[in-house]
């Protein structure tokens, strides 16, 4: 939600940079500024433009119109794959710490000595014994010290 605001508000500064800004007195002697040209009577008038960069007065170095729509695309692009980027890294993260929590309880289980019931391949139950309990608790402890923060 916040790359959809940012482009958002990048696409609108970027309009309001190459906007065009009048100036002018109306009929009772107010000074009016705007963005829409004036209608009606005017006493007088100024345009002025506003550009963020304004561009070189040889046309040999302007960028063509098909330059810019490469460029703006590719901006786009770059945009796009960042904010995929962010939603992966975080999808990770929650992952990571899903699966940390599971284990600490896990841990938590199998430290507190109460009898585990397991199932076998048939689906009967038997309790896990001493020592499949020992290595995974073993287990557990190097998981969360090596994964869990």
């Amino acid at each position: 939600m916040k790359h959809i605001a940012l482009i958002i508000m990048a696409l609108s500064a970027s309009m309001a940079a190459s906007a065009q800004i009048y100036q002018w007195k109306d009929e009772k002697g107010k000074t009016v500024i705007s963005d829409i040209p004036p209608s009606g009577r005017v006493t007088s008038q100024q345009t002025h433009q506003n550009n963020a960069n304004p561009s070189p007065a040889s046309p040999s170095t302007s960028k063509t119109l098909a330059e810019k729509e490469l460029e703006f695309r590719k901006r786009q692009q770059e945009v796009k794959d960042k904010a995929v980027k962010n939603q992966k890294e975080e999808a990770e993260n929650s992952a990571k710490k899903e699966n940390c929590e599971n284990a600490r309880r896990q841990l938590q289980a199998l430290e507190s000595g109460e009898r585990i019931v397991l199932r076998d391949d048939k689906g009967e139950r038997y309790f896990m014994e001493d020592a499949q309990r020992e290595q995974e608790i073993a287990k557990l402890h190097h998981y969360t010290r090596s994964n869990c923060r």
